[in-house]
């Protein structure tokens, strides 16, 4: 059904995208500022995963980090994505309080998975396996490439909005609204793109949840997680989304100040709604199976905010 859904807002957004440009810019107008959007966006597409990880000074981990949690983590990630019949993914920690998670990559062959230190210090085993499971499922479907082409077609829809407003639009004759017409669509075409856009986002979201179940096994654990991510979230600030709120739609929880309603404007599902719906799946899987508790994990420290590091040890731990 998600993916239905998924394919129905993505067809009303291309069909918006050509009747607001036909009435905008054109034939000529429609195509100049798809091709324009289309080359933001394959850059994007094409670099997003080294740009956001550099953004976020992500440290790649694997089986040999000397801290024991995040052994744990990185096995736990890999035995996963073998069990969802993924590729080994790059695995990533972030230096940052707030506990939360994203994934990124133009495909499951070039994806990484990414666990902040506040994650990994303050949620159990159970509970990072939930979370991790759920930026699994969003590389098993692929939703990057589900989003770029979400973004080209918006972007392409507010770069007509710019060119009718700095050229005028097209003649006339190709604009059945006159000059009051474009200026409407002006200003109400880039805003309903945006809104199908977070629609689109929200629909994979829930639909992350549920793979991501599936995977580990866990609903519950998955459920846990949420709630407990949005609750910190509202006292731990991210600094690095703040000043980078684009990227905040990345991440399982919105990391901007727990703003998570599940409105209009919002990215994110409600969190209580995405619970309630792990809840029934819990059920339809039989309560679901919870692995061994996870070591004790050292204390973050001030030095380099990486788990068990006593001391500076590189960008790596």
């Amino acid at each position: 059904m998600n993916h239905l859904k998924t394919f129905a807002l993505l067809a009303g957004l291309t069909a918006l995208f050509m009747g607001i440009g036909y009435m905008i810019g054109g034939t000529t107008g429609m195509l100049i500022a798809l091709l324009f959007a289309s080359g933001m966006n394959l850059f994007s597409y094409w670099n997003a995963d080294k740009i956001v990880l550099r953004m976020y000074r992500a440290q790649p981990v694997d089986e040999n980090h000397p801290n024991a949690v995040v052994r744990t983590y990185v096995a736990d990630v890999l035995q996963m994505a073998r069990d969802a019949g993924l590729p080994r993914p790059k695995i990533a920690i972030i230096p940052n309080d707030q506990p939360n998670a994203f994934a990124t990559g133009r495909n499951p062959e070039n994806a990484a998975v990414c666990a902040t230190t506040g994650l990994l210090d303050m949620l159990t085993r159970e509970e990072i396996r939930g979370v991790m499971a759920h930026e699994l499922a969003h590389v098993k479907n692929r939703d990057t490439l589900t989003m770029t082409v979400t973004a080209t077609i918006a972007g392409a829809i507010a770069a007509l909005a710019n060119f009718a407003l700095f050229f005028g639009g097209g003649d006339d004759r190709e604009r059945p609204g006159g000059l009051i017409g474009t200026l409407a669509l002006m200003i109400l075409a880039p805003m309903a793109a945006g809104l199908v856009q977070m629609a689109i986002s929200r629909t994979r979201e829930y639909d992350a949840d549920r793979v991501g179940a599936e995977i580990a096994r866990d609903p519950h654990a998955l459920a846990s997680a949420l709630q407990k991510i949005e609750a910190y979230a509202k006292r731990i600030h991210n600094p690095t989304a703040e000043r980078n709120p684009a990227s905040g739609q990345l991440f399982i929880i919105n990391p901007l100040a727990g703003r998570g309603a599940d409105n209009l404007f919002s990215t994110h599902p409600n969190t209580g709604n995405r619970v309630r719906a792990l809840t029934e799946l819990a059920m339809k899987m039989g309560g679901g199976r919870r692995p061994a508790p996870a070591p004790t994990a050292p204390p973050l420290t001030a030095a380099t905010s990486v788990p068990g590091a006593g001391r500076p040890r590189g960008p790596w731990g």
